[in-house]
């Protein structure tokens, strides 16, 4: 992994760890980008990585894996999961809305989906603009930048609310480990100073359902299918909690 990606790593790894760690419920799921756990410090029972293959072994932090080869069609019931979290999913789809209507399908009413995206507005996303112009790219090029604004128009058409925002790695873009590592007065700055131009953000935002009041856990929930574990197939049958 190059520097500027281990880094970004790094800050996304602690985001995911403490907003999942205070997220109940039954079912989590993570599309996309199973080289970070971001589900690692969830209490959830029942957690789901998904794959385009079957795995050589098994997940460390007993995530069972789920093959999916499109993520605008899940093998999940509607309504059905409490916790998703898209890393970096949005940004190298070809058909992002598509991906977040699902996600709105299998959510159910007052389930939180957390967003991680590069910010097009940050000096990473000015640096990859005018790699992208001169032809070399400081991030991968088939990822197209998502601004915070435009993703919070998307979740808000779905009814979606957003809760948290964070912003974060504000050191200077450049591939030098070293200096990516020893540069905590940009980070104390940029948090400071100018704390939307990060270049990396996370959402955390929650489903709303117009004319739903809960009241208490839940006595009745979906079931989520659910096949085998690693291995398993594209359909998953399982009993929920009652």
């Amino acid at each position: 992994m190059q520097p500027e990606g281990g880094y970004i790593r790094a800050w996304e790894q602690t985001q995911f760890d403490l907003l999942t760690a205070d997220i109940f419920g039954f079912h989590a799921l993570q599309l996309g980008l199973p080289e970070l756990p971001a589900l690692a410090a969830s209490r959830m029972p029942h957690r789901w990585q998904t794959a385009s293959k079957i795995p050589e072994k098994k997940s460390a932090l007993s995530q069972q894996v789920v093959l999916v080869h499109d993520f605008a069609e899940l093998p999940f019931d509607t309504q059905s999961i409490d916790l998703i979290v898209l890393p970096h999913v949005l940004e190298f789809a070809a058909e992002p809305h598509q991906i977040l209507r699902e996600v709105d399908r299998v959510l159910i009413p007052e389930g939180r989906i957390i967003i991680s995206g590069l910010n097009r507005t940050s000096l990473w996303g000015a640096r990859q603009l005018l790699g992208r112009r001169a032809g070399h790219h400081f991030l991968p090029e088939e990822g197209e930048f998502i601004s915070p604004h435009r993703l919070k128009d998307w979740l808000k058409l779905l009814s979606m609310e957003v809760s948290q925002t964070r912003f974060g790695c504000y050191a200077l873009p450049v591939r030098n480990a070293q200096w990516l590592e020893n540069s905590p007065w940009m980070e104390s700055m940029g948090r400071r100073w100018w704390p939307y131009l990060g270049a990396v953000y996370m959402f955390e935002a929650v489903k709303r359902v117009r004319g739903m009041h809960l009241v208490g856990p839940a006595l009745n929930r979906k079931k989520v299918k659910r096949g085998n574990v690693v291995p398993v197939t594209n359909k998953i049958k399982e009993h929920g909690q009652n």
